[in-house]
């Protein structure tokens, strides 16, 4: 596919998103809004698996981070300002991840996959066991923040139909972001590290530093979809940072295609709307779940990015006949 048919393909499907609201359906805005909070938080895990070769199982902790910073960062009674509890939660899940960050990306392979866990399990802990989140009941976000300034309010995330809107352009934003961020020298190295770190080193570069980088950026974009999460719910609960949530996002970035941003937004839908259709279907989804994702992976190791690829090469085979 050619760069204008792509560009094409992408404004269409943001065009298509966009007219969700106009179905009036309270519950396809809520669960599209959800599906696209999720991609944004698989593409944050994508810029560690699928583009620095770093595959973390604990990136649930900067997501369920920056969830609970905004429930705890709002006032009880009245509305938080989005402009500082926005800001406040990305900036928690940064510094949570800069600093774990700093111990984790000492190891290696499975160990850097085991202490990725330990860090989010420990997460879990603090604010499954301690006042701090509410315990196991989790936290109620009583009243959205206010996009108010200085009394104009350009926005209404109490209504649904605003906060649909205010997800998509956050969405669409992430992935204009990272496209950037990874044509860049720092995404370029991010991308030869992955592909031969020691030859990167042997070339000047301080492959630790970029790993970190990425590492803070990565839980700084999860804590974004965390904070959108929180908004749209209204509720947080200790399981977002708890290792299944970790495990359904890399399945997600698996699904569509790691290394593939528009592949991952495709997995994230693909996930939830595959998770929506068996849990009707039976109390067993699961099974059906895992049966798709290990089909996938034997017959589709590329992800749903790699079918038209795999289309067109068999369109050349037919011609070539």
């Amino acid at each position: 596919m050619n760069v204008q048919a792509s560009l094409i393909l992408k404004l269409l499907v943001v065009a298509l998103l966009a007219c969700v609201p106009l179905t009036g359906e309270s519950f396809y805005i809520e669960i599209v809004g959800k599906i696209l909070v999720m991609a944004i938080f698989a593409m944050s895990l994508d810029l560690l698996v699928g583009f620095t070769g770093l595959v973390s199982f604990g990136h649930a902790a900067y997501f369920g981070i920056a969830a609970y910073a905004v429930a705890i960062l709002s006032p009880q009674y009245e509305a938080a300002s989005l402009w500082y509890v926005l800001p406040a939660s990305i900036g928690l899940s940064a510094l949570a991840a800069f600093v774990i960050g700093l111990f984790v990306l000492r190891t290696k392979g499975i160990y850097f996959i085991m202490v990725t866990l330990a860090f989010a399990q420990m997460a879990y802990f603090i604010f499954h066991d301690t006042p701090l989140g509410g315990g196991s009941d989790g936290m109620y976000l009583n009243n959205k923040p206010s996009a108010a300034i200085f009394g104009w309010e350009p926005f209404d995330l109490t209504n649904e139909v605003h906060m649909f809107y205010f997800i998509l352009v956050m969405m669409v934003l992430v992935y204009l972001f990272l496209t950037r961020i990874l044509q860049s020298p720092f995404g370029r190295a991010l991308v030869g590290i992955k592909s031969n770190e020691h030859r990167m080193q042997s070339l000047g570069y301080f492959t630790f530093r970029y790993k970190l980088g990425a590492f803070t950026l990565a839980g700084a974009l999860g804590g974004l979809a965390g904070f959108l999460y929180a908004v749209l719910f209204g509720f947080v609960t200790p399981e977002l940072l708890s290792w299944h949530e970790s495990g359904n996002v890399l399945l997600m970035v698996i699904l569509g295609g790691m290394g593939n941003l528009p592949g991952v937004i495709a997995g994230a839908f693909a996930f939830e709307a595959m998770r929506e259709v068996f849990a009707d279907l039976t109390k067993y989804w699961q099974l059906l779940m895992g049966g798709v994702i290990v089909a996938v992976v034997l017959f589709l190791p590329g992800g749903l990015a790699g079918i038209p690829g795999r289309i067109k090469r068999a369109m050349q085979g037919g011609d070539a006949k």
